[in-house]
Order: structure tokens, then sequence, then C-alpha cells
């Protein structure tokens, strides 16, 4: 809706501009939002800069000549000083009151746009997700939720490294010791790969042995290769669990491995040679990327003639770019240095780049976590641990009902904390997740804006008893007139805004910040308006209808962050 409002806005301000004898483009009407109005224009500044002309009086002039055409969502316009400002109309307030009622679950979608692949999470196969891997998870997971809403057509990717060191570490482990197949698929792995980097540490000349199982799988070494495949296999099995757990799903898993079988590999190296840019560095063969402005060069082949991670990652690269409109990637802080050489390279060799997405780490108070070392928490603890704190707080606030219930409403709301206080925070900024903190309801995070949404849910079910209240009826929106009802009639029509700004910037952290804007303005306006209890028959349908509203608009919200949004707390 409020999208629909910059435009009609624009239009506006447009006509009036030319009618003064002005011209403009719409990229210097610079709309932004104000506290004294729904709209406001600095577009007087740059006129004033174009024509040498007064800004102030120059926002009076074209004030005077707008005429805001009938059933528009623009109520009124006015100067202050330099700035124009706009106010939404009567019309706009009752137009996002129908239109929640009417698109429901797709309020807040957009038209329908480009084909996006987006990759998320691909952490190695090595153990299981820990905490550290998981706002990969989150932000990856929540952005492909809001390009789809947006309107894009997002497949989502986990490339799954198959055949690096890493995973050669994995293969000998699962030789070298027996796995415990009794744990978690994942975990197990990971118990012998610790086993086998304590080994390799002390006993460094098991280092060749290594060396020798990653030339045999390039080499096509049948017996090597299965011996790979199995113990990826069943770390992904243990990752995808958990993954499912956090409700982040992949669409598609691409093996690393592929792009060597297909040749996609060679064949990359080829055109990147070809482009004179490649030299030998001690036997490697590296890539000169001064002139993008990196004083490091790019090793993509070994001296023994082995690819990299990196090269298998260009191919991968050169294929999505060829599935897809726009290719984005979700990387950690580690990644920044070697994604810009790989954009670098790409465009080198005439190959669409990907948007990266870089984000700073998250920890736990406990400090820093490292698979190798065995030093990390891992996902499944975290959310054992807050899932069954949360089941404390359902069981002191909610004793009479069932256990299932309890344990279901504490799964929604544990595994709900610990996706919004990570989505919360903008990537860029590192963040510390106390999920003490998380669970507290009165912190303003996931669950307070579940408990939002649940009690939208119970006061509708209240008035269905008490009052025969039937939300199919026709309402007067019209009779909302109260400040906290246009408060969050306003909030509630800013959705797709939001949305869509979130889409453009790739920051998921905006809606979270609206969501929990959304729940106060519900909250306010419950507190200090009367709905079952109004006198007035027409006056509290339309108060329940604005509940109604309120409860889609949550949970709209909480869906796109991958939260689930209960009707019962």
């Amino acid at each position: 809706m409020f999208l629909e409002l910059k435009a009609q806005a624009t239009s506006i301000l447009k006509d009036a501009i030319q009618k003064v004898g002005l011209e403009i483009e719409d990229s210097e009407l610079y709309f932004e939002t104000s506290s004294y109005a729904d709209l406001a224009s600095r577009a007087a500044f740059r006129l004033a800069s174009l024509y040498k002309q007064n800004p102030k009086e120059l926002a009076t002039r074209i004030v005077s000549a707008i005429e805001i055409p009938d059933n528009s969502y623009i109520g009124e316009v006015s100067a202050s000083g330099p700035y124009i400002n706009f106010h939404a109309g009567r019309h706009y307030l009752d137009r996002t009151v129908t239109a929640v009622l009417e698109e429901k679950e797709k309020f807040g979608c957009g038209a329908p746009k480009d084909k996006i692949l987006l990759e998320h999470t691909s952490a190695n196969p090595n153990g299981p997700l820990h905490v550290g891997h998981i706002r990969n998870s989150i932000i990856g997971d929540t952005l492909a939720r809001i390009l789809r809403r947006a309107g894009y057509d997002v497949e989502v990717q986990y490339y799954v490294n198959d055949m690096g060191r890493q995973i050669a570490v994995v293969s000998w482990a699962c030789e070298r010791f027996e796995l415990d197949l009794s744990r978690k698929p994942d975990s197990a792995i990971a118990d012998v790969y610790i086993k086998a980097n304590i080994e390799l540490d002390k006993n460094p000349e098991y280092v060749k042995e290594i060396d020798s199982l990653m030339e045999k799988v390039e080499a096509g070494d049948v017996r090597t290769i299965d011996s790979f495949n199995n113990a990826v296999s069943l770390a992904i099995s243990g990752i995808k669990e958990t993954l499912l757990r956090l409700n982040v799903v992949h669409d598609k898993f691409v093996n690393e491995s592929s792009f060597l079988k297909s040749g996609a590999v060679h064949d990359i190296v080829e055109r990147i040679k070809a482009t004179g840019r490649t030299k030998t560095d001690k036997g490697a063969l590296v890539v000169d990327l001064s002139d993008y402005g990196f004083k490091k060069t790019l090793v993509i082949q070994r001296s023994n003639g082995t690819s990299l991670y990196t090269t298998r990652d260009l191919a991968y690269h050169e294929w999505k770019a060829g599935q897809a409109d726009r290719i984005i990637d979700v990387f950690g802080a580690d990644h920044k240095l070697i994604s810009g050489q790989l954009r670098a390279t790409l465009n080198a060799i005439g190959v669409k780049e990907p948007e990266v997405v870089i984000f700073e780490f998250v920890s736990l108070p406990e400090g820093s976590m490292s698979t190798r070392r065995g030093q990390f928490i891992s996902a499944d603890e975290l959310f054992d641990r807050v899932t069954e704190a949360a089941l404390e707080q359902v069981e002191t606030r909610r004793p009479e009902t069932s256990y299932e219930f309890k344990k279901q409403v504490a799964e929604m709301v544990g595994i709900g904390a610990v996706r919004y206080d990570i989505v919360r925070v903008s990537p860029e900024k590192s963040t510390v997740f106390n999920w003490k903190e998380a669970l507290d309801f009165e912190k303003q995070g996931a669950p307070y804006i579940q408990y939002s949404h649940a009690r939208a849910c119970s006061i509708l079910e209240k008035a269905k008893e008490e009052v025969a209240w039937d939300p199919s009826a026709e309402i007067e929106p019209s009779l909302l007139v109260e400040d906290t009802e246009i408060d969050l009639i306003k909030k509630m029509a800013s959705f797709d805004s939001i949305i869509d700004l979130a889409a453009r910037e790739l920051k998921p952290h905006v809606l979270a910040i609206y969501a929990r804007e959304l729940a106060d303005a519900f909250n306010q306006f419950y507190r200090f308006v009367p709905v079952i209890a109004a006198e007035d028959e027409k006056v509290r349908a339309a108060r329940l209808a604005l509940v109604n509203c309120a409860r889609i608009v949550l949970a709209n919200s909480l869906d796109t962050l991958g939260i689930a949004a209960p009707e019962s707390m």
C-alpha cells in the first residue's frame, strides 16, 4: 500500500513541477519518511540548485500548483520551509484495511520478477552446524523468503564441499576410527574428525596420506571417491535435520566434485590462462588481479596439478550464471577477500558476477568456536537449551495446558527466539547471541511478536463467543479514527515498502525491526481502545476487523522471517 502511496505522490509532484515550468528526474524527488508527514520530498533543494532560486519559495510555488485526483491516497500536500509534505487521506486508510482482509497471506507481495539463485550456509560437512554457521543459514533463508514475497522466483542452493582437504581428513578419519552411528550422523563425523586432527598434529608424516587421497579423487579413483561420498552423505544428512528444525530449506544440494567430473574446472582454468593473467609461483598457477585492486594473487592450481576449492567455486559460479538472472551469495567475513577475488576473476573472463552479502560472526558468551579443535556448541545443543528454557516459561504462564501443547509452543518460541535475535542485527555487525535475553518476553524479540499474534487470535476467538462476531460481515473502516487505530493501519500499510527495501538492499534486519514495531502498534491500539467492550456495534465490528488485520500482517511478517505464528501461548 505504501508503495502505491509513494507512486501517487511521485506522479502528483512531477505534474506540479512541470506546471511551474521546471523539470526534474524521478531519482531527484528525494522522498523520505518524516515525523511531520507520511512522505516528505526534498525536491525543492535540488530544483533550487538547478535553477538558482530560493528552495522555500520554490516549495510554496510547487504546492500551490498541486492537484490531487479524486480517490487518491493522498489527502493533503503542504509546504514546510523547503520541504513538500504529503499526508495520506482517508481513502488510503480504508483501502489498507480492506486490502489486508481481501489479500490475507498475499498482502505485501510484489509483482512477479526475475529468477534469483541464492546460495547460503554451505558449511563443510565435517561435523554438525554450530552457532557460528547458523547466522549464515538464518540470513540466507530470511533473504530468500523476503525476495520471494517481493515477487522473485528464488532457488536456494547449498554448495557441498565433497572433495577438499577437510573432507580428505574426514574420509581418512572414517577409515582409521570407528564411527559411533548411535549418534546423530554429523556428530559422529565430528568425533572422528577431531580425533584425526589430533593424530595429524602429533604425526605430521600422515599429511602425505591426506595429499594422496586428494590426488586420487582428482584422478577419478573410484574407491577413494566412494569413501569421500559416504562420509559427506552422513554429515549432510545430519546437517539437513538441523536446518529443518531451524525452519531452513534448500531447494538443491550441489556437489563441488560435479564440476571436476564435467570438465568445467579444466575449461575455466584454460579460459583464465587465455586472459594472460596467470603465472607460476613456486609451481602453483596463480591469477594476477592487481588491476582490480588485489595485491594478493589467487591460486587456482596447486604445484601437483590438483585444483582448489576456489577453482571449483569459479566453475560453480559460471554454471550458476547460466541458471538465473541474478546470483546472490551469503558469506562470512572471512570470505571477504576470496569473494572479491572470485568476482574479479569472473569479470575478467566475462562471466556474470554474484552479489555478495557479507556478515560478521555471531558468537556465544562462551567465546569463539572451531570444529577442528572440538571447541564449539552445536546448533542442536543450542536449540535444545533454548527450547528447554522456553518450556519452563510456557509451564509458568500456561500450567493448565497439556504437555504436548507446552512442548509445541516451546519449540516455536525457542527456535523463533534464535532466528529473530540473530537476524535483527544488521549483517555487517558482529553479535553475541545471549539465549536468555532472546527468550525474554519483555525484550520485544520473537516471543513478544509471537505473543502479540496469539493475543490477536485470542481476542477474535473471544469475540465469536461473547458478541457473535462474524469475520465475513461488511465493516466500515472509516469508523477507525482514533490515533492508535490510524497508527496501526499506517504501520500495516508500510509492509510492502519494508519488503521492497529489504529485497533491494539485501538487509533482512529491516523486516525484523518492522515486525517488532508492528507488534508495538497493535499492543498500543489494544491498550488504549476498547474492542469487544465497544458500545457501538459498528465501531466494535470495525475494531475487530482491525484486530484481524493485525493478526494477518503479524503472521505474514513472522512467516517471512521464518518464525512460527502460534495462535495460543
